[in-house]
């Protein structure tokens, strides 16, 4: 079997589930006591953090950078970043391993077109919901429409990841307005939960749209990738 590269403590909360997924499927499909193959680094987020609150973007991205790189060094067959807002860095680093990189807005953009829709919200970060690194990937390459919740919204839904979710705070205040958030949209189809931190608090008893959990859609991916 191949093996898995990840990065993450993106938070440890979400990174958790990555591995509790991608093993777990294995296992489904190859049955026995088969498990995945996984080579993970792990951040201690403080560190990002520290970079973040310093509007220090370089900082993240060569940290980044440097520990894909020795992830590829130990013989990883395929790498992950186990965020949605850290690939914002995924086009950069693409250049710099030659191993692939399994892109979590890619197969978000598959799963999606697979459902037939189109018109769908975005929640995540303030770095993801207003860049284009995930919202400008999935219009461009999947033809979807992309709606995010207003700014006031979009402050409010990066503060509760930064200060709650990434803790392993998950107040019912807080699930409350992502539904409210849901809610507000107008004319859409489905909910990206844009976010590896968002499926930890919003279920899909939550709301009658389709919910795209990213942490899952990419953790499959990487099942796919190291099991055919």
């Amino acid at each position: 079997m191949k093996t898995i590269g990840l990065i993450g403590g993106l938070s440890w909360e979400s990174t958790t589930e990555y591995y509790r997924i991608i093993n777990q499927e294995v296992n489904r499909r190859l049955g026995g006591k088969h498990s995945a193959r996984i080579r993970l680094y792990s951040f201690d987020f403080d560190e990002i953090d520290k970079f973040n609150k310093a509007d220090n973007l370089k900082g993240v991205y060569y940290r980044f950078s440097e520990e894909a790189l020795i992830l590829e060094k130990t013989g990883v067959d395929v790498l992950l970043l186990c965020a949605n807002t850290a690939h914002m860095f995924a086009e950069e680093i693409r250049k710099s391993i030659k191993i692939p990189l399994i892109h979590i807005a890619e197969e978000t953009g598959k799963t999606i077109r697979q459902k037939g829709i189109k018109k769908v919200a975005l929640l995540g970060t303030q770095f993801t919901m207003e860049g284009e690194f995930i919202k400008g990937k999935l219009e461009s390459e999947f033809g979807l429409e992309i709606q995010v919740p207003d700014l006031p919204s979009r402050k409010k839904i990066s503060e509760i990841i930064y200060e709650e979710l990434v803790a392993g705070k998950f107040l019912d205040s807080s699930k409350r307005f992502f539904i409210d958030v849901i809610k507000s949209f107008h004319d859409i189809e489905g909910v990206i939960l844009g976010c590896t931190e968002l499926p930890l608090i919003i279920k899909p008893s939550d709301t009658a749209l389709p919910l795209f959990n990213t942490t899952e859609i990419h953790a499959l991916a990487a099942v796919d990738f190291v099991t055919k």
